[in-house]
């Protein structure tokens, strides 16, 4: 038998950024108690998997990838197995009685228990199912951990959770039931973990939160609703010296106030691009979502955001085919989306999720409608991303360098203040992290590309 040391691990991330961050806090956790990370699945003695459950067809593929484990286990019978995160909070003990391969069920809030359930799976054979939420959960993994995380090659951004956790209960939404309330980090908290991140060379931060235009570290009390706390946490980074461009993701709409909309633009380091989940163009189909602004209220805020800084983009999540969707409620959506100009939009066919409150609605739109719907957004999408990136040839932008492009290790990336990806051919001496001038010499829906300007 192995002791925990010795082993090595293999974790699998499925879902959104929020996730990933976990995955990273997790990785430094199970390194800290001595074991290794391994890429390679075969060579692991631990494989765990980090899961999703807003969209149905993430859990599909979690739960089809944790079916094929079994294999490996009948070939190994000292392999341990572990699912983790969304998922695991949602079906619980349900998922060792469906897949008796797998030793250990942790859910959202229990992360941090994870190195003494797998020592219990390797010493005693013991299978453990922990989910549920207090005030104690993650001490750890809220932490500065994401640049400890493994041996992978380190990015110039990093991730910096400043809460957990939903208030808002959206009617399609199961977020708030599989990673509880609102919890925020205490301000001087997150600050510290930025200076961290910066002597560590890290040049932007990514601030994620399911709500981070909520984010509030004195919850307790009642706040004055012109106030925003997150603009105030958005000051203090800024004045970080070292730190160059501060990110986040995904505010709500109803909580993007005034404040928050004249931080967003006098703050020079904070990027100009914002995601600004809009979810549907209809006001009626919005009060269904139990998303509490208007249609004019959201358009409103993008006005106020363009009109100051013509240079910003916008991505948004929109949801098609929500029961009783009509034509006249899509034509609205997509008529929104044309008004904004949207950069990006991660665009999704409806699907109930149980537990919601939409689950009790009829499911009434027909998947070829859903499909249709879907089809024509992204299409709108791509034209009118082609045509504003056509006028940007000729254009400098100054980009952070990312490293070398996942498709052609032979020219590198960067990244324009206003989220533009830029591949250029590098120079001797650059490196990860630099900032410097690209002009853009042509460009097509999805990617700009330029040459260094000397």
């Amino acid at each position: 038998m192995k002791k925990l040391s010795e082993c090595r691990f293999h974790l699998r991330t499925y879902g959104c950024q929020m996730n990933e961050r976990d995955s990273d806090a997790l990785a430094a956790e199970l390194l800290a108690a001595g074991m290794s990370r391994t890429e390679i699945e075969s060579e692991a003695d631990i494989i765990i998997f980090n899961t999703c459950s807003v969209r149905e067809q993430a859990e599909r593929k979690a739960l089809g990838k944790i079916g094929i484990t079994k294999k490996l286990k009948r070939d190994r019978e000292d392999l341990i197995i572990g699912v983790v995160g969304c998922m695991a909070e949602r079906i619980g003990s349900e998922l060792i009685d469906k897949m008796p391969h797998v030793d250990f069920v942790a859910g959202t809030g229990k992360l941090h228990m994870i190195p003494e359930m797998i020592k219990d799976a390797l010493e005693k054979r013991k299978k453990s199912v922990e989910t549920g939420h207090d005030d104690s959960e993650c001490a750890g993994l809220f932490g500065s951990l994401s640049r400890r995380s493994d041996s992978k090659q380190q990015t110039p951004s990093a991730f910096i959770s400043i809460m957990r956790g939903c208030n808002c209960f959206c009617s399609y939404c199961i977020v708030p039931y599989v990673r509880g309330r609102e919890k925020s980090r205490p301000m001087r908290e997150i600050v510290d973990e930025a200076l961290s991140l910066v002597d560590s060379g890290v040049k932007e931060v990514f601030l994620l939160g399911q709500n981070v235009a909520g984010y509030d570290p004195d919850s307790g009390r009642k706040r004055d609703p012109d106030a925003s706390p997150f603009a105030e946490l958005l000051e203090k980074l800024n004045s970080i010296s070292g730190l160059s461009r501060i990110r986040f993701t995904s505010p709500h709409p109803a909580d993007f106030n005034a404040r928050l909309i004249s931080a967003v633009l006098s703050l020079p380091k904070v990027c100009r691009s914002i995601h600004l989940p809009v979810q549907s163009g209809s006001d009626r189909i919005l009060r269904l979502m139990n998303r509490p602004y208007s249609a004019d209220k959201y358009l409103s805020i993008i006005s106020r955001l363009k009109d100051s800084c013509p240079e910003m983009t916008f991505s948004t999540d929109v949801i098609v085919g929500f029961p009783s969707e009509t034509d006249e409620d899509f034509l609205a959506t997509r008529s929104l989306m044309k008004t904004v100009g949207f950069d990006n939009a991660f665009i999704f066919k409806y699907s109930p999720r149980s537990g919601t409150k939409a689950a009790d609605l009829p499911d009434d739109v027909p998947i070829s409608v859903k499909e249709d719907r879907n089809r024509i957004l992204l299409e709108d999408l791509a034209s009118s991303v082609e045509e504003r990136n056509k006028m940007l040839v000729g254009r400098t932008f100054e980009a952070l360098v990312e490293g070398p492009s996942k498709r052609n290790s032979e020219r590198w990336t960067g990244r324009s203040d206003n989220n533009k990806v830029i591949i250029f051919d590098p120079c001797v001496g650059i490196t990860p992290g630099d900032l410097l001038q690209i002009v853009i010499t042509r460009s097509t829906a999805t990617t700009l590309y330029g040459k260094i300007l000397q």
